[in-house]
């Protein structure tokens, strides 16, 4: 189920975390080169994608919603 992101925190390893609406997080990491996320490097790349739509396998599997330690803006 495809769910917004809302906002970013940053894990106990300092890797960008995006929260999304449903309350799930999900790591959102630049790990070139199997995974290509240039924008989560800056503050105005997480800014810009803020709403757009992350495959949440957490809501297809019905799970619970998950905890943050604290959001970040962008």
């Amino acid at each position: 189920m495809e769910q917004p992101i809302i906002g970013y925190h940053k894990d106990e390893e300092d890797h960008w975390v995006a929260r999304l609406a449903c309350g799930h997080n999900q790591h959102v990491r630049n790990n070139p080169p199997w995974v290509e996320r240039p924008w989560v490097t800056t503050e105005m790349g997480r800014a810009s994608m803020l709403g757009t739509r992350l495959n949440c396998v957490k809501c297809d599997r019905r799970e619970p919603t998950d905890h943050t330690q604290r959001l970040v803006d962008n």
